[in-house]
């Protein structure tokens, strides 16, 4: 029989939640690793600037009880990547207060790996005086010190590299700081001895749990299998089948080019994968990766403004065939009450939802719909600023008369009490650049409990 290594990823990200019966049939099946991601920079840069976790610590600490259980009780290591989803010091120190927790209630103190994935503001400084860091792509604009300067904090994001170094110092338990999504799945096969281009391949489908499934879910799990030529994956809930078009759509999924992806000194090539079903599961070939200089994405956020927004409903097709006349109108009419306030210190925003709000000008339906949620937004310098033009954007538009009105009641209904939402901090990415470093290992320290 082929010797083969199995990965069980329990679901797409760490907290989103899984069916126990899915994950205890994959403990069933023999992994040699347990392998999860915890986040990403989907929800954009508020939880990095603000220093909070993308999922609740209820869930976190439901999933990795099964996980931490799951994993001490085959004897097989646990990796986390991106802990706490940003996976800077604090979000890693959240995860591990949930890890130890449950370690304590277990009475089991196994060999813990931490993965810091922060960077030192000194350490970019150094890099930009040097030439060594790049914008992301054109639209990010180069990176200076003063812009590191109002950063809260920076991450990067590591490859396999301090992630072999812990497995074969022991690790059983690995949490790792901010980590390029498919890197630790790929390590767990390279540390086994497989094809690092099948290896990332797999990582890069395993990362979104059975989001390559039929119907797909990340919140659910599945299974990956290296063998020497190939990798196999299939889910371990009945109700879902992988297919060879629903796994080669996924390969294509959150890539800049159809079948190139960059990670932190590989670049994967795709172009000659073959896809082939076998029953519930398929089969995949064709990898192949090539070593290239080696560049770490650096992530940061600042403080940038703060906001208030209010949620409201409008029936009144009058008031909606107007609406924008209407939007307009009333944001004169509040930029002229707080006419002391200069224009640049806020923004007002409208969002319409049933007309235009996700799409904006680009909407191709202009239909107009019986009713509508408006949403608005204050963002200013200040939290007493945004909240105040708020109030007066809300009770200005509830009360603006326009011609054919019926009723002064009122324009909108709330479904809030209180109407106004003080959101607080809004933060913007400061760091999306690439940073030139000597290897993969050097930046990230490796730290032992």
């Amino acid at each position: 029989m082929a010797r083969c290594y199995k990965i069980l990823s329990p679901c797409g990200i760490l907290g989103y939640g899984f069916p126990a019966a899915s994950f205890y049939a994959g403990l069933a099946d023999g992994p040699d690793a347990i392998v999860v991601d915890a986040g990403s920079t989907d929800a954009g840069p508020h939880k990095l600037g603000a220093g909070v976790a993308i999922v609740s610590r209820m869930a976190a600490k439901k999933d990795l009880t099964l996980l931490v259980n799951g994993a001490l009780d085959k004897g097989i290591p646990l990796i986390v990547g991106s802990a706490g989803g940003s996976g800077a010091r604090v979000h890693v120190e959240w995860t591990l207060s949930i890890i130890e927790e449950i370690l304590a209630e277990r009475g089991a103190r196994p060999r813990l790996a931490v993965i810091w994935g922060d960077i030192a503001k000194e350490t970019v400084n150094l890099a930009i005086a040097r030439g060594q860091v790049h914008p992301m792509s054109a639209n990010v604009p180069e990176l200076t010190k003063e812009a590191v300067a109002k950063t809260t904090r920076i991450v990067a994001q590591m490859g396999e590299e301090p992630i072999l170094e812990a497995l074969r110092e022991g690790a059983q338990i690995i949490v790792c700081g901010r980590a390029y999504d498919p890197a630790p799945f790929a390590a767990a096969g390279i540390f086994a001895g497989y094809d690092p281009a099948l290896c990332y391949h797999l990582g890069k489908i395993l990362e979104c749990g059975a989001l390559c499934c039929e119907p797909g879910s990340a919140k659910d799990s599945i299974m990956g299998v290296l063998y020497d030529d190939r990798f196999e994956v299939y889910p371990l809930s009945p109700e879902r089948v992988c297919t060879a078009t629903s796994v080669a759509a996924h390969t294509f999924y959150e890539k800049d080019h159809p079948y190139l992806l960059h990670g932190p000194g590989i670049l994967l090539d795709l172009e000659r994968c073959a896809f082939e079903a076998r029953g519930n599961a398929v089969a995949v070939s064709g990898a192949r990766l090539a070593r290239v200089p080696y560049q770490i994405k650096l992530e940061g956020a600042r403080l940038a403004a703060y906001r208030s927004f209010v949620i409201a409903g409008a029936r009144d097709p009058l008031f909606i065939a107007r609406i924008d006349e209407i939007e307009r109108a009333v944001e004169r009419a509040v930029r002229a009450y707080y006419d002391e306030i200069p224009e640049g210190d806020y923004a007002i925003n409208f969002y319409n939802y049933g007309i235009d709000a996700v799409m904006g000008a680009l909407e191709p339906e202009r239909a107009l719909p019986h009713e509508v949620g408006v949403l608005f937004e204050v963002i200013a310098n200040t939290q007493d600023t945004a909240s105040a033009v708020c109030a007066s954007v809300r009770s200005t538009l509830l009360h603006y008369g326009y011609e054919g009105r019926k009723s002064t009641a009122g324009n909108l209904a709330f479904p809030f009490a209180p109407s106004d939402v003080e959101f607080g901090p809004v933060y913007a990415f400061s760091v999306y650049h690439l940073m030139d470093v000597a290897d993969g290992l050097a930046p990230f320290e490796i730290e032992w409990r």
